[in-house]
């Protein structure tokens, strides 16, 4: 008797195998790594076989680092990915960060 995990996966290779080109890196990843961490995570682009995705800061992208051997192997059913580059997001200004409007005073005359 198949396993419903078995039977899940399949399923889930069937659906991404359908997808446009552009789309099937993001979606192959949020499979591969999972709902936590592809919240976590934005993928940017594949290039070369080689997948870039954002991660939130350095501890994140130690851990995902250490974790690469299981994404490639997941992601590789998929679609082609000999690497996974985990950069740094860019850091707001915390002000901007927060929703804070610029306001101009107006000028002394």
């Amino acid at each position: 008797m198949e396993r419903v995990s078995d039977t899940l996966q399949r399923i889930m290779a069937d659906t991404l195998r359908r997808l446009p080109a552009e789309q099937l890196p993001e979606a192959a990843w949020d499979f591969a790594a999972g709902k936590a961490v592809a919240e976590k995570t934005r993928v940017l682009g594949c290039e070369n076989r080689i997948l870039v995705v954002e991660v939130p800061d350095a501890n994140w992208r130690a851990q995902l680092y250490s974790m690469s051997p299981q994404f490639l192997a997941s992601l590789n059913q998929f679609l082609r990915v000999e690497r996974i580059e985990f950069n740094l997001a860019r850091q707001q200004n915390p002000a901007t960060a927060a929703g804070a409007a610029t306001v101009k005073l107006p000028r002394k005359t």
